[in-house]
């Protein structure tokens, strides 16, 4: 089963020893239709800012959605018909899977990218934190595919395997162990794995 969360932000357990934990928030979601019988597939409608166009109002005139669900995904579920999202599977599960997109970092440099030692700091030297020699001789005269390189650093998907220390149905948050990539009240997925 998946579902849509919403990042809160990092908290610590009360007890000894003192546990680091992550807040997840489930977004309410509706099923509008099931895709897929056997793999339990379907068409998600949740709302996430205020985007609103002509393709949006056609899908929430379909499916009979207030203004507010204006975003849609694919999502595995456990409801068997159209309606509320069912989250009742959050109650037994142990281990997850959560994707979220890491902090953009922007243009960033090989020691700050990659973590290159870069040279000398003092006065005289010429090579402070640029990456040193990148290519090869005359053959093949190229810099090779998968070189580290400066560029651009962070804003990708990553997903990591997590343990779900406890779940809250009325407030509909999650208790995650430890930390998750991206930034508090960035939109990612979580997936049940046991």
């Amino acid at each position: 089963m998946e579902f849509i969360v919403e990042k809160i932000g990092m908290s610590r357990t009360v007890g000894v020893p003192s546990v680091p934990v992550t807040l997840l928030k489930i977004v309410p979601a509706k099923v509008c239709e099931i895709k897929d019988e056997n793999e339990k597939r379907a068409l998600v409608a949740y709302a996430h800012g205020k985007k609103i166009n002509k393709p949006i109002e056609g899908m929430q005139k379909k499916y009979g959605l207030s203004k507010e669900f204006n975003r849609f995904a694919e999502l595995k579920v456990a409801n068997s018909e159209a309606g509320d999202l069912d989250v009742t599977p959050l109650n037994e599960a142990k281990k997850v899977k959560i994707t979220f997109k890491s902090k953009g970092r922007g243009f960033a440099g090989v020691m700050k990218r990659h973590g290159f030692a870069g040279g000398p700091g003092g006065h005289g030297s010429r090579f402070h934190r640029a990456p040193g020699s990148i290519g090869n001789c005359e053959w093949p005269g190229r810099v090779m595919p998968g070189r580290k390189m400066p560029g651009h650093y962070g804003n990708k998907n990553i997903t990591v395997n997590a343990e779900v220390l406890e779940f809250d149905p009325d407030m509909g948050v999650l208790v995650i162990k430890g930390s998750v990539p991206g930034s508090n009240g960035s939109l990612g997925k979580v997936r049940i794995v046991k």
